[in-house]
């Protein structure tokens, strides 16, 4: 009989090569927000796949920065060395056939973590000839550092099978360690003000969407339905107008779809009130980071 396993993966990457898609995908449902955009991811984000052979704690991470400037990058880059810290297994995303200076800093800090590391070649859906492949994995710099190399496509779920195999063989013995039917660690009051930012990410364009960030004023369930209320925090009057929008019309249209997507996730009724206000120049301030929740140095 085969030993079972299971041990905490991360998957880690520069921003933008799909660590969020690939997360939802393993785990078959979304729990990370994606977008275009970078600093999608702040946190550090658990997802859960278990199967006969082997459960995987797979930590979604921010994109490292490879310039951290102002206390909000600090933040991501902190969030991705806690992680590295305390994994088992790195899953190191890159876009097939673009290996850039910013992909070998990442390999860089893989190296000193001492984790092993597979390496994921995502959206090979974009590549036309496929027989460029082989010879790009082989000559890839740090070839020797991998594991395993998996072609993938996170958004259409090419190969993610193969990929999920692997990092159950280098996960190292041991039971479970949630509960079978557990997908993620993490509360839904996070999930809730997470699925608020992707939507505010996805509509707003320029600098807004990095001049933003939600939080959970109050959250309570009661007989057939959860009652939420969304603060959403800018740094100027004029981002509070743009994300309210003409009339309203684009802070409703934001409660609309992340009604939705946490009626989903609930499995109910959810009844969503949104605010914004003004905290000026919280995204350089250390001292407003860390009440808006965002781990920074004093």
């Amino acid at each position: 009989m085969t030993e079972y396993r299971s041990g905490y993966v991360a998957f880690a990457g520069r921003p933008n090569v799909g660590k969020s898609t690939l997360l939802n995908r393993v785990v078959g449902q979304k729990l990370a927000i994606t977008s275009r955009k970078a600093q999608t991811t702040r946190w550090n984000l658990s997802g859960i796949k278990t199967t006969p052979e082997y459960q995987a704690v797979c930590v979604d991470t921010p994109g490292l920065q490879e310039l951290p400037r102002g206390a909000l990058n600090r933040h991501m880059n902190r969030e991705v060395r806690n992680a590295l810290a305390e994994v088992d297994l790195v899953v190191m995303i890159a876009i097939a056939l673009k290996w850039t200076a910013a992909d070998a800093s990442v390999l860089a800090i893989l190296r000193e973590t001492d984790r092993a590391v597979i390496l994921a070649l995502n959206k090979v859906d974009r590549v036309g000839d496929r027989r460029r492949l082989l010879p790009y994995i082989n000559d890839l710099p740090g070839r020797e550092t991998f594991r395993a190399v998996v072609p993938i496509s996170a958004r259409t779920g090419e190969n993610v099978d193969r990929l999920e195999q692997a990092i159950g063989r280098h996960l190292p013995p041991g039971g479970r360690l949630f509960p079978e039917d557990q997908v993620t660690d993490q509360s839904m009051r996070f999930m809730a003000a997470e699925f608020i930012r992707e939507k505010l990410m996805r509509k707003l364009g320029a600098e807004v969407p990095y001049r933003l960030s939600v939080t959970i004023d109050q959250y309570r369930e009661s007989r057939g339905s959860t009652e939420i209320d969304a603060i959403i925090w800018v740094e100027s009057a004029g981002q509070k107008g743009i994300v309210i929008g003409a009339g309203g019309a684009l802070l409703k249209s934001v409660g609309v779809e992340a009604r939705r997507d946490l009626e989903t996730a609930i499995g109910g009724k959810v009844n969503l009130k949104t605010w914004v206000k003004v905290k000026k120049g919280w995204s350089a301030d250390p001292k407003a980071l860390r009440v808006l929740g965002y781990a920074v140095d004093p």
